[in-house]
């Protein structure tokens, strides 16, 4: 006899929604310095400066790209601004000021 969905749904088997995959692999963080957007990426195709170390980070180099939230002009001059930083340096971002 087949099972209905909603039997299904709830076996052992079932997991709960992971909002972070659900969102792009962003996720919201709150610090002194605001409240921010930031996704891991896994690789990229292109090298960028990390704003923490000003140093290069190279294409397949697994980091974070972080943008403000609250930003002055709204949350699309924001996105535009967003930035590309080594994990470690994300990390340590509020003890460099």
């Amino acid at each position: 006899m087949p099972t209905s969905r909603r039997s299904r749904r709830h076996q052992p088997g079932h997991r709960p929604l992971d909002e972070t995959r659900a969102r792009g692999g962003a996720r919201v963080e709150h610090g002194p310095d605001g409240e921010w957007t930031v996704r891991t990426v896994r690789s990229a195709d292109k090298s960028y400066t990390c704003p923490g170390c000003r140093q290069v980070i190279p294409p397949g180099v697994e980091h974070v790209v972080a943008w403000a939230n609250d930003g002055m002009f709204g949350a699309d001059a924001a996105l535009d601004a967003r930035r590309h930083w080594h994990t470690a340096c994300w990390a340590a971002r509020l003890r460099r000021r």
